[in-house]
This record gives C-alpha cells, structure tokens and sequence, in this order.
C-alpha cells in the first residue's frame, strides 16, 4: 500500500475507516499500521494548517462526504490512543452537526449546488443522501468513542432526513420499492432511485440499529446486575 498516491483527504479517511476494519482481523500487519498513522498524521497536519476560531474545519470548502473526516480521526485516535486525533475529530463533527441542523431542528446537510466556502453563502440544496449516511456513520462512532448521548441524537437527527424530517417535509426512502430517492430538491425531490442512494439509507439504518441494538444490551445488562 503506497499512501504517496492518495492526495484527497476523503481518500485519506474512507483508507482509514477501511484499515479499521482491516486491522480488526489483522492487527500484526506492521505496514497497514504505518499507513494507519501517516494518513492520520496528514488529516490533523491539514486541520492545523487551515482551521480558525470560526471555521474549525480541515479545508476552506464544505463538499460532499464532509462527516467522514472527522469519523477517521475519532475512529483512528481511539483504537491509536492518539488523542489529539480524537480532540479534532469530535470538535469539527461538533462544529459540522450544528452547522447542519435547521433553524427548525432537523437535519440540512450541506447543498450540492455550490456547496459551502468559506466567507461565503452556503448552498442548501439539492441535498444529498451520502451526507446524512456520512452524518449517521460519524455519530454513531462518536457515540461509541464517547457514550455521550448527544451523538446518538445527533445520528438519529441525521437517520430520520431519510424519513421525511427535512426541509421539504417529504420522504426519501420509498417503501414500496426498497428504494432511496437520489436527493432533495428545493420543492420537490429527485424521482431517480439509484443504487449509491439506496446503500446509503441501507447502510444508515444499519448503522444506527447497529448502536442502538448495543445500548439495549447494556442497558438490559446493568438492569439484570442491579436486581441481582
């Protein structure tokens, strides 16, 4: 594995996330570890080199896929005991999760139709399924880093744009077809099923049952300790 060839900090974290895994199965591997912490070193570098006070964040611009940054460094800076890691990675989730939720309450994520650069005007649509899978993912770890309960708000918030709590009020995940449609429109949303789309509301709920299917188990747990 050559890290040289990846330039994108996306690349950096969906690597990382990935090396996770790879390393629950194959902590040994001695070079896969290095690549876990160069490209963990590269995120925290670029976030030092690019964040201020107000835009705490490791580029100018808000993309697409924003959440899995932070997500990376939460995840890596646990299973490392890199602290610094998960510092970064829970303030820019912080900062990501307010910026992204409605005067209303519900979850906006960041808009397509020119994003959000900074000292800019951000763009609130069309809103897109990856983000809130994105949103849910990073949550979801911050919760399991933390306990904080907070973070499982946070994905839950995030899980139910699928559902309809959104901006246009109209839902996303279509259960006659098993499908998601593709996005959110200003007024309307986009008709397309596709396939990324569906993974991504797939791959939210699984996520979100995923944790809360643990935090059952313990609760369950601590009940049948206090009776005993």
């Amino acid at each position: 594995m050559n890290s040289s060839e990846l330039t994108s900090p996306r690349a950096w974290a969906g690597t990382l996330i990935g090396i996770h895994e790879y390393l629950r199965r194959l902590s040994g591997d001695r070079l896969v570890n290095e690549v876990r912490e160069t490209l963990t070193n590269r995120l925290i570098d670029l976030y030092q080199d690019t964040a201020t006070d107000d835009w705490p964040w490791f580029e100018d611009t808000l993309n697409y896929d924003n959440a899995r940054l932070p997500h990376a460094l939460i995840l890596s800076g646990y299973w490392t005991s890199n602290a610094k890691a998960t510092q970064i990675g829970l303030r820019t989730l912080g900062w990501l999760s307010k910026l992204q939720r409605a005067p209303q309450g519900h979850f906006r994520p960041i808009g397509t139709n020119g994003f959000y650069r900074r000292g800019g005007q951000r763009a609130d649509f069309d809103q897109q399924p990856i983000e809130a899978l994105a949103m849910v993912s990073a949550c979801a770890e911050a919760y399991r880093t933390t306990e904080d309960s907070r973070w499982l708000n946070e994905a839950r918030l995030a899980f139910e744009w699928f559902l309809g709590r959104n901006d246009v009020g109209l839902e996303l995940y279509d259960a006659s077809t098993g499908g998601c449609h593709d996005g959110l429109h200003l007024d309307r949303i986009n008709e397309n099923q596709g396939a990324e789309s569906t993974l991504a509301f797939l791959l939210s709920l699984a996520e979100l049952k995923l944790v809360e299917s643990s935090l059952a188990a313990f609760r369950r747990a601590a009940e049948m300790a206090d009776s005993g």
